[in-house]
């Protein structure tokens, strides 16, 4: 088991950190109950599930979320790899199943909103396999800014991502979790997933976190953000992106 100080290293080494059993998978079952009466309230609002199998905005609609985001075992984590100065910013669900399988490209997320490095933790709720989905990373990515130069020629959403021959997949790790189990990671690293070709859900919670000693922009859409732990210090500086 890695020492905090371990994980520490291995953060600022390779961009990322694994924590296999953060939560228990009957936390986990309670937290896809809750995503499904968000999801359901949101189709009654406007007449359709996401079809993109992502939806922003948990911890907005539900206390539930406020709470999973800010327990000391996501924020302990985060404090010994990050900062002792943590704000949530931002979350999302992201669904695949038999109806919504399509992969993500290769790509880092900082082009998505600039300003400073966020931090972002992948909470498994299903198990997460190649079969059905699980991430993919390259060590050690995130000390540079990629070129993002891809076209989203499905149509899926996924607008900033690499070309493929810009992508040495030789250096790639599958990362596999049971539900429960997670992954911190730098907003630098190059990361993908499989498509999910089980035809069972593969469900992750993805919530960002920034450190609040740092200068940043100030960002509309990150309406449920909130102190997780210290100070808020920093500066805004200007006003970012609009939108994720």
């Amino acid at each position: 088991m890695l020492t905090a100080l371990d994980r520490k290293t291995q953060f600022a080494r390779d961009g990322f950190v694994i924590v296999e059993n953060l939560f228990s998978p009957l936390e986990m079952t309670n937290a896809k109950n809750e995503v499904r009466r968000i999801l359901d309230e949101h189709k009654a609002k406007t007449g359709a599930y996401p079809k993109n199998g992502v939806h922003v905005g948990l911890t907005v609609a539900s206390a539930h979320f406020r709470g999973l985001n800010a327990d000391p075992r996501i924020v302990d984590m985060l404090e010994e790899c990050v900062s002792p100065n943590l704000e949530f910013w931002s979350d999302k669900i992201v669904f695949k199943s038999a109806g919504v399988d399509f992969g993500s490209p290769w790509h880092q997320d900082w082009p998505y909103w600039h300003g400073a490095n966020k931090f972002s933790v992948w909470l498994a709720l299903d198990d997460a396999t190649r079969e059905n989905g699980c991430l993919r990373v390259i060590p050690g990515s995130h000390k540079t800014k990629a070129n993002h130069g891809g076209e989203d020629k499905e149509g899926i959403g996924f607008t900033n991502r690499m070309r493929p021959e810009d992508v040495d997949e030789s250096k790639a790790i599958d990362v596999p979790l049971q539900a429960g189990g997670a992954i911190l990671f730098h907003d630098l690293l190059l990361h993908s997933s499989y498509k999910n070709q089980s035809g069972k859900d593969r469900w992750a919670m993805i919530s960002t976190y920034r450190d609040a000693s740092q200068d940043d922009l100030c960002y509309p859409f990150a309406t449920g953000a909130f102190m997780v732990r210290g100070k808020q210090t920093g500066k805004i500086i200007a006003e970012g992106r609009k939108e994720p």
